[in-house]
């Protein structure tokens, strides 16, 4: 006899789990009823179910389109923004061109920044990147190197949109 393939979609699964329990004659706390149905599911824990059934963040399209005024038609950056959330976004790009755990002097990321904006402050640009956690240095500034993070989605927006330009 063969078995029907049933498909279940749960809209609201704290809710279902409240249910399940009403139930039971014992039932377990409410995180442990979270961990079961997961596990029941196929996951490893309520943790992971989340992880893979969250959908990531959208980006803001019109923030990503204001950034992109800063930006010439080779993705280098003409000018760097006021607002600082402004800058912020717009220095993502840069530390996408920089080298992952690679440590380099101030002379060799001067050059590199140099290269990808119009307006050569790369003193400026340096000091930005390290106060919004892209980079970090040493003490006496000499050693500078690029924190490995996932950008958040205006950046990958921006980025993917740099990169389509050049």
């Amino acid at each position: 006899m063969t078995r029907d393939v049933i498909s279940l979609h749960i809209d609201d699964l704290s809710q279902f789990a409240r249910s399940l329990r009403a139930g039971l004659d014992h039932p377990p706390s409410h995180l442990e009823m979270l961990g079961q149905i997961a596990r029941a599911a196929g996951y490893r824990n309520y943790q992971h179910l989340r992880a893979a059934s969250t959908p990531a963040p959208k980006a803001d399209g019109k923030r990503v389109e204001r950034a992109l005024r800063h930006f010439d038609g080779q993705g280098r950056l003409l000018r760097f923004p006021g607002r600082t959330q402004m800058q912020w976004l717009c220095l993502w790009p840069l530390w996408a061109h920089l080298p992952a755990r690679q440590e380099m002097s101030e002379r060799e990321i001067s050059l590199r920044i140099d290269a990808l904006s119009g307006f050569r402050d790369a003193a400026q640009l340096r000091r930005s990147m390290v106060e919004a956690g892209l980079l970090t240095r040493t003490a006496d500034g000499s050693v500078y190197r690029r924190i490995e993070q996932a950008p958040p989605p205006e950046a990958r927006a921006l980025i993917a949109e740099l990169g389509a330009r050049g």
